[in-house]
């Protein structure tokens, strides 16, 4: 039957459905639910229903015209052919209970060389996302790293790491994720620990970074210079990628090597140039050279480097160049949020 069907793909969403085989007769059971699905073999039954949002009718059989004529008749979102769609049917269901408001915007940092400083950049970045009030994840996507958790001064906050989800496969809950993570400085980080070296296989980086990104607010992600199998997962889930790119002749080859590998994946990739200068060269010299947008020129701040040794974590003070430039980068990115 249909019905132990949907019973069976609500358990394995975490939901406990309830059943009713026509309309509620109290109103607020049909309209207050997040989703409501309809089988095609009770859709007449529910002719006349009040329009909402979050209807879906559920049948078997593709071909069958009236299906179709029947999810116009209740003002159904979509319609879903089981055995097919059971996959996308979970997912829907498993965000209705999540109470998913939308994605994440999502940001990855590269370095265009290596200590070209994109560890530095992402931490500061989601400190100044934290600082606006958002829901914020950093994931640390470079095994080879110190740990993001460390130069944010974190590194024995409780929670779990990558070698904790090193075996994930299918769809990992948004909200345990989130939960399950280190609280560090106002934002949740998911970095590496101080054991042995870990492989995180292409399908875990694609299930926590999905499950990351379900929720509303800001994951930002750093990447390593090494264009894997999982770092092509993270790639595939940004919505857009900065290149930091010292103001070197060597750091702009190294770059362009950079940009060519993570432009196959990546559509939205932007320069982002940091002085000092060699001869000759400014910002816009090396966006160019690159055939990149420039995102922004980050100010050269002494002392940057060993701002994480001394506990201090990098863009921590706002008047700081480095703060200023992640501020007015999330403003600009984030201003046709604010519009909408």
């Amino acid at each position: 039957m249909l019905l132990d069907d949907l019973l069976r793909l609500c358990a394995a969403a975490g939901a406990e459905p309830e059943v009713h085989h026509t309309v509620p007769e109290h109103r607020a059971a049909w309209t207050d639910p997040p989703l409501v699905l309809v089988g095609d073999d009770a859709a007449a039954r529910c002719r006349g229903a009040t329009r909402r949002p979050g209807v879906l009718l559920v049948g078997r059989e593709p071909d069958d015209p009236a299906l179709w004529r029947h999810a116009v008749e209740i003002g159904a979102e979509s319609v879903l052919i089981l055995p097919d769609a059971e996959g996308r049917l979970v997912d829907l269901i498993a965000d209705a209970v999540e109470g998913a408001d939308g994605q994440a915007l999502t940001v990855g940092v590269i370095g265009g060389r290596g200590g070209a400083g994109a560890s530095t950049l992402a931490c500061a970045l989601a400190l100044a996302a934290a600082r606006t009030g958002r829901r914020t994840l950093l994931v640390d996507g470079d095994p080879l790293g110190g740990g993001l958790d460390v130069l944010l001064g974190g590194e024995r906050a409780e929670g779990r790491r990558w070698p904790d989800f090193a075996a994930s496969k299918g769809r990992v809950a948004g909200g345990a994720l989130e939960e399950s993570l280190p609280s560090v400085r106002g934002l949740r980080v998911l970095s590496w620990d101080r054991g042995d070296s870990v492989l995180v296989p292409p399908e875990a980086m694609r299930s926590v970074l999905a499950a990351a990104r379900r929720r509303d607010g800001v994951v930002v992600v750093d990447l390593p210079r090494t264009i894997d199998g999982a770092a092509t997962e993270a790639l595939a889930q940004l919505d857009l990628g900065l290149l930091l790119v010292p103001g070197e002749l060597r750091a702009v080859a190294a770059a362009q090597r950079v940009a060519c590998a993570v432009g196959m994946v990546l559509a939205d990739l932007r320069a982002v140039v940091r002085g000092p200068y060699a001869p000759g060269l400014d910002e816009r010299w090396i966006a160019d050279a690159l055939r990149l947008p420039l995102a922004g020129e980050l100010p050269y701040e002494p002392g940057l480097g060993a701002a994480g040794d001394g506990g201090s974590p990098p863009g921590a003070d706002a008047r700081g160049g480095l703060a200023r430039f992640c501020a007015a980068f999330w403003d600009r990115v984030l201003l046709p949020e604010r519009a909408g």
